[in-house]
C-alpha cells in the first residue's frame, strides 16, 4: 500500500478517533471515564484522552457549591408555627461514587437537608431555634453529612438563614421585652432609692455627733436658699430655742 493511499486514511483516523477523544479537565474537576458503561478512571485536572465510542468521559466539579434550602414552614417543639431556610456548603470528596451512587446528588443534598431541617426545628422549642441557631446548623449539618458520605459528598456548613414569625407571636415577644424593660427600669429605681436612703441615713448620724456640724449645714442651706431678694429669712439662734424648749 502506497503512501497517497496511506495518507487519507491517517487523517480520517485523526479526524475521527483522535481528534474526538481529547477533553481538557480543568484545575477544580475531576474526569470520570467509563469503557463499555463500566466506571475504569479518574483523569486529573489537564489535556486528557481517551477511546471516543468506546470510552466516555463524565467532568465533576470539585469545587464547594452553595445551595438554598427553600423557606419550610415547620412546628417548634412548643407548637409555634416558623417559616425557616438555610443555606448548605458542600463539596465533591469522591467523585466517582458522586457519579455511580446517585444520579443527582445536589438534588439529593437539597431533599436530605429539608428534611433533616424539619426534624431538629422539630425537636427545639422556639427559644432554644432563636438564641442556638448556630447548634442546630451544626446539628443539621451532621445529619445530613452522615446520609450523604456514601454518596461521595461532604457538608462543609450548614446555616440557618432566616427564621419567620407569626405576626401575633411577634406582638406578644415584642410586649414581652417591653414588660422586661420596664421592670429593669423599676427595679434600677428601687435600688436608686434604698441607696439614698442609706445614704441620708449615715449623714444624719455624722451630723448628730456634732451640732457644729448641723449649724454650718443650716447656714449652707440658707445660703443656697436666699439668693432671691424677694425672700426674708429671719434666724433664731440654737441655745434660745433649746433654753425656751427646757422652761
Amino acid at each position: 500500500m502506497d503512501l497517497i493511499t496511506i495518507f487519507p486514511i491517517i487523517i480520517l483516523f485523526i479526524i475521527f478517533i483522535v481528534i474526538p477523544g481529547f477533553r481538557v479537565v480543568m484545575q477544580y474537576q475531576k474526569g470520570i471515564v467509563f469503557t463499555l458503561g463500566r466506571y475504569t478512571s479518574t483523569r486529573d485536572a489537564g489535556l486528557r484522552w481517551f477511546i471516543p465510542y468506546i470510552q466516555t468521559m463524565q467532568k465533576i466539579d470539585m469545587r464547594i457549591m452553595t445551595v438554598d434550602v427553600p423557606k419550610q414552614e415547620v412546628m417548634t417543639k412548643d407548637n409555634i408555627p416558623v417559616n425557616i431556610n438555610a443555606v448548605v456548603y458542600f463539596r465533591v470528596s469522591n467523585p466517582e461514587n458522586a457519579v455511580v451512587e446517585i444520579s443527582d446528588y445536589i438534588l439529593a443534598v437539597i431533599q436530605q437537608s429539608q428534611s433533616a431541617l424539619k426534624d431538629v426545628i422539630g425537636t427545639n422549642d422556639l427559644d432554644t431555634i432563636l438564641s442556638e441557631r448556630k447548634r442546630i446548623g451544626i446539628e443539621i449539618k451532621n445529619i445530613v453529612d452522615l446520609a450523604t458520605e456514601k454518596w461521595g459528598v461532604d457538608i462543609e456548613a450548614i446555616n440557618v438563614q432566616e427564621i419567620e414569625l407569626p405576626e401575633d407571636m411577634k406582638r406578644a415577644m415584642a410586649k414581652q421585652a417591653e414588660a422586661e424593660r420596664n421592670r429593669r427600669a423599676m427595679v434600677i429605681a428601687a435600688q436608686g432609692e434604698l441607696e439614698s436612703a442609706q445614704k441620708m441615713l449615715e449623714a444624719a448620724k455624722t451630723l448628730e455627733q456634732s451640732p457644729v456640724t448641723i449649724q454650718l449645714k443650716t447656714l449652707q442651706t440658707i445660703k443656697d436658699v436666699s439668693s432671691s431678694q424677694s425672700q426674708t429669712i429671719t434666724l433664731f439662734p440654737v441655745d434660745l430655742i433649746n433654753m425656751l424648749g427646757k422652761k
